[in-house]
């Protein structure tokens, strides 16, 4: 096995692959960040269909991964289907820009504007569904961690494995920050062209990085690859229909479940079990599909709790940022703070703070909770999912306020309250620490609580949570408009501002949230880890 400078630190590789990491997303938010405005100005759709085509389109970006990693776990290997991907990725950034370079020397139609560029967002949308999963677990490939016994523990890797999921996001918000700012100025002052060439750019210099990183990579070797993927597919299918029909399916200890998944790539817990009990890990095994989707179907109570959780964070770039617009928003005389900058201050409060995780925040919520043993990773989400509930306390709070202020001066008729801007700060910065222990958590626990072949799946489901949230928040938003709207009463999100209902709507998350903590504690009482199965099975 290859690898490159082991050190007490994170490897070079690894370093590598977060660094491109961030230059992925700054290639992405290059494009998403301004999109809305390019297909207001330049394609000419309207605002709501242009905010429409941004939300599904986001929401499909992020969904997607859950699609397409099972063929990238099941059938190819890692490396491979980077550099596949990051072709298509490319491809799609260049149609984006093509667009605009098009428009500028003969405006197309609307409808052949539309469709090519509809065309290359989903180029985008398929090679980062498996990029961006592929590229983390191949990162996490590069561990020294995934050297250890299934059945030790080893809390100098388990730390390792922590820094690293911490860096790897302080990466990817470094480039996602670049991006906003440095991306949405080029756009708005040098046009449209540069602004979505650079991104292309960035991620061919990108792929470049990748492929001459090659050497010191660490390679797992892939055993249930296999040359006939689609024939053992529907073998599987036939095989498990067969087993339906005569009634012989038999559901096995479910503590083996994990274990048997393991054996053959690390066998240490019972040396005589071996690839003639079916046990190799591969495809062609009648019950090597059936296993890993148990596999996901037992996290799936967990991902359901977390959905919540992506809710929330729906709603800097919607109605936080509706209600900055009428709020105060002048430093000195001249100048005003767009609304949407404020986004800004959650990557920016992760960028920061992130350094600090280990010195400051872990040691702060072990004062307050009391306990000095090393927080688990499941304990980490859940702190981050009760910082959003504290948010959306106190975004009701803050929305109460004005809403209170807005209607004593709705006589005036003016559009701004003497409300400061910065009173929205608290609950940006809050989500931005929310962020830090939830979203990064979420990484590594759904790393480790899928077997070793199936670790891009794993990174999928992590990003599904927030692609279905985003469907989800939508859903609830057309819910509530319609409960809210009927009998001639005035919905929550009405577009006169001194009557709208987002202080409910947040009270609403609020409790939506904590319920779904309170189910969620219920179920880390109950739920065993991949690592506590494989100790007991050793025992």
């Amino acid at each position: 096995m290859a690898g490159g400078g082991r050190s007490q630190g994170l490897s070079r590789s690894c370093i590598l692959l977060i660094v491109l990491a961030g230059m992925e997303r700054f290639a992405f938010k290059g494009v998403a960040s301004n999109l809305i405005t390019y297909l207001t100005d330049v394609v000419k759709m309207s605002n709501s269909s242009a905010a429409k085509t941004v939300n599904s389109w986001c929401g499909l970006t992020s969904i997607l991964p859950l699609l397409v990693a099972p063929l990238a776990d099941l059938f190819w290997d890692r490396y491979s289907t980077i550099l596949t991907s990051s072709f298509l990725y490319v491809l799609g950034l260049g149609g984006v820009a093509s667009t605009a370079l098009l428009w500028t020397w003969s405006p197309p139609s609307k409808t052949s504007s539309s469709a090519f560029l509809f065309w290359s967002l989903c180029l985008i949308s398929l090679g980062q569904g498996a990029y961006n999963p592929s590229l983390q677990a191949f990162g996490a490939d590069q561990l020294d961690h995934d050297e250890e016994l299934p059945c030790s523990k080893d809390d100098k890797n388990s730390k390792k494995k922590t820094s690293f999921f911490q860096w790897w996001y302080f990466g990817v918000c470094s480039g996602s920050l670049l991006g906003v700012i440095l991306m949405s100025y080029i756009q708005d002052t040098f046009g449209w062209v540069l602004g979505f060439a650079i991104p292309m750019f960035a991620m061919v210099i990108s792929v470049a990085f990748f492929t001459c990183g090659s050497r010191i990579y660490a390679y797992k070797p892939d055993r249930t690859i296999d040359s006939k993927p689609l024939r053992n597919i529907l073998r599987v299918i036939k095989v498990t229909a067969l087993k339906l029909i005569n009634g012989r399916v038999t559901l096995p200890n479910h503590r083996s479940d994990v274990i048997e998944l393991e054996l053959e790539e690390k066998p240490l817990c019972d040396k005589k079990l071996g690839s003639n009990e079916g046990l190799d890990g591969n495809p062609k095994n009648d019950t090597y599909l059936l296993e890993n989707a148990k596999i996901v179907l037992r996290l799936l109570p967990i991902w359901t709790m977390l959905l919540i959780f992506a809710v929330i964070f729906q709603q800097p770039a919607t109605f936080f940022t509706k209600q900055g617009m009428t709020m105060k928003r002048n430093i000195g005389r001249n100048f005003k703070i767009p609304p949407a900058t404020l986004q800004s201050s959650i990557t920016l409060s992760i960028i920061l703070l992130m350094p600090l995780y280990d010195k400051v925040l872990i040691p702060i919520t072990q004062m307050v909770t009391r306990n000095q043993e090393r927080i688990t990773v499941m304990q980490r989400m859940g702190v981050g999912m009760f910082l959003s509930i504290i948010a959306m306390i106190i975004a009701a709070v803050v929305e109460t306020k004005r809403l209170e202020l807005s209607r004593k001066i709705g006589i005036l008729e003016s559009e701004t309250v003497p409300l400061s801007i910065f009173w929205l700060l608290p609950q940006y910065i809050l989500l931005g620490i929310a962020d830090i222990f939830t979203v990064v958590g979420m990484q590594e626990f759904f790393y480790n609580e899928v077997p070793v072949r199936m670790r891009t799946m794993g990174f999928a489901l992590y990003t599904s949570v927030f692609g279905v949230g985003s469907f989800l928040s939508a859903l609830m938003i057309s819910i509530i408009e319609a409960f809210t709207n009927s009998e001639g009463r005035q919905s929550w999100f009405s577009d006169d501002m001194k009557e709208d209902g987002l202080n409910k709507y947040y009270w609403l998350l609020a409790i939506a949230s904590a319920l779904s903590l309170l189910f969620y504690a219920i179920l880390c009482q109950c739920f065993k880890s991949r690592t506590e199965l494989e100790n007991g099975n050793c025992k």
